[in-house]
């Protein structure tokens, strides 16, 4: 049982911030070496360590960019849209008139039960939510406390001409703090670090020994500078890649379908048409 004698770690933490730190390197400094004297475990390190990193960043540091977004068309019936909303299991759609620049509302996937209900009035127009468009330069820690106030969980994030730039969700901004949020969509089972996709490929965790994933898929990938295959995708890119990216390695292309701005999650894997003579190729 604790002792309510002790002091907890926040007011370790609270005690040790007194000591006035000059400048963010060496707050930084100071929380790492209260760290190492187990003053707090390691979670508690990183989510300070977000929470300082958020209040530096800006929406388009983390923003899914304009050209990956997920959209409806108003145009389209919901026999043509519904399979997107079933593919991607997202709970918000930015829905567009024509153009992506032409955003005129929010679609909650939720509300499409009223369309499976048989409604004969069901029209997707009159349940759009309001768009809440925000600036590329908006702080994390500003647009999280508008989230918390406003109930919206995404917003529209445009450039200095108007443009639609990309999207940002509350779940975005939290990643940040605590790192990636995993969803009834996720696989988080180690038997499940590979899972064929319906799509056709296979979604594998970044985290995935090379010499598994080759052992699974009968691939030839190298371990002998990287261990996982989330390093040796990571060192392909030279640089950290958001969602949607794509490089090839051999016979193979991997796809990133979740990264945060500080490591990769997880990846589609697919073989590479052009990597496979014409007469081995299999066509649908």
């Amino acid at each position: 049982m604790d002792d309510p004698s002790k002091p907890g770690w926040l007011e370790r933490v609270s005690a040790l911030v007194l000591r006035e730190p000059g400048d963010r390197e060496q707050l930084v400094a100071l929380l790492h070496s209260a760290y190492e004297r187990n003053l707090f475990d390691s979670d508690a390190l990183n989510m300070i360590e977000g929470v300082i990193q958020v209040s530096e960043m800006q929406a388009r540091d983390i923003m899914i960019p304009r050209s990956q977004m997920d959209v409806i068309d108003i145009g389209e019936s919901p026999d043509k849209f519904i399979p997107l909303i079933i593919e991607t299991a997202h709970s918000r759609f930015p829905v567009i008139e024509n153009d992506k620049n032409n955003i005129i509302g929010i679609l909650l996937a939720k509300d499409l039960l009223r369309y499976y209900a048989g409604e004969e009035e069901f029209n997707v127009r009159e349940m759009l939510r309001p768009v809440v468009f925000i600036p590329e330069s908006k702080r994390l820690n500003v647009l999280l406390k508008d989230f918390r106030s406003s109930r919206n969980h995404l917003a529209i994030v445009v450039d200095e001409y108007g443009g639609v730039a990309g999207l940002i969700t509350i779940e975005d901004v939290l990643e940040q703090i605590v790192g990636d949020i995993e969803d009834e969509h996720d696989f988080d089972e180690i038997e499940d670090n590979i899972v064929p996709d319906p799509g056709g490929g296979y979604r594998v965790k970044a985290v995935t020994e090379i010499a598994d994933f080759n052992e699974r898929l009968g691939t030839g990938l190298s371990d002998v500078d990287y261990d996982t295959i989330g390093g040796l995708i990571l060192n392909k890119f030279g640089r950290l890649p958001k969602r949607g990216e794509s490089v090839i390695v051999g016979a193979l292309r991997f796809i990133v379908l979740r990264a945060d701005s500080r490591r990769l999650h997880t990846l589609l894997v697919e073989r590479n048409e052009s990597e496979i003579p014409a007469h081995d190729r299999e066509y649908g």
